[in-house]
């Protein structure tokens, strides 16, 4: 698990846009030490190739695989923006969750984050809470998942349960392509 820190998520900001988040995720991660700054272009390198929204509000810009040589110590920082910035057409990030991991140390962050792209309701309470602790108790596991619904949502004529077995369930973006 990485390590997350309330020194490392910055509350209450606003971005002018998709650059200015990532660089405010980028200034957190380069002041505690965990990155080259450079490595904030290479987050925007994969921006240019893939969009990191991955739904309810929440981004994770991450670097291009060749550029880890940047990393210092893997570590992620989150940037929450109650305004929200546009991250792509239609797509409004609150949560800016930046990633900069040497391998997979980053999976169970993913994990969790994959229990709040399920729950929109979580999704906004993070997005507006005062209280990083709050954040890193999520993000971290440190904080109870909020308990699904007993029932099926009204307007679904069917449901299933599923059962993700490995170690770090689903990775973001194929269990967000299952909620949708």
């Amino acid at each position: 698990m990485i390590p997350l820190t309330s020194e490392l998520v910055a509350i209450g900001k606003t971005a002018t846009d998709k650059a200015d988040a990532i660089a405010q995720a980028v200034d957190l991660l380069t002041a505690a030490g965990k990155i080259d700054p450079r490595y904030g272009q290479s987050m925007l390198g994969r921006e240019a190739v893939a969009n990191t929204f991955l739904g309810n509000g929440i981004a994770i810009p991450h670097g291009l695989p060749q550029d880890r040589d940047l990393i210092h110590d893997t570590a992620i920082a989150v940037v929450q923006l109650p305004a929200g910035v546009e991250w792509a057409p239609g797509d409004i990030a609150h949560l800016v969750v930046a990633i900069a991991a040497k391998s997979d140390e980053h999976l169970q962050v993913l994990s969790n984050l994959t229990d709040v792209l399920g729950d929109a309701a979580e999704a906004g309470r993070l997005a507006t809470t005062t209280d990083a602790a709050e954040i890193v108790a999520r993000l971290t596991g440190a904080a109870a998942p909020v308990a699904a619904p007993a029932a099926a949502p009204a307007d679904f004529a069917r449901g299933i349960d599923v059962v993700v077995t490995g170690a770090h369930g689903l990775h973001a973006r194929p269990a967000t392509t299952l909620v949708d």
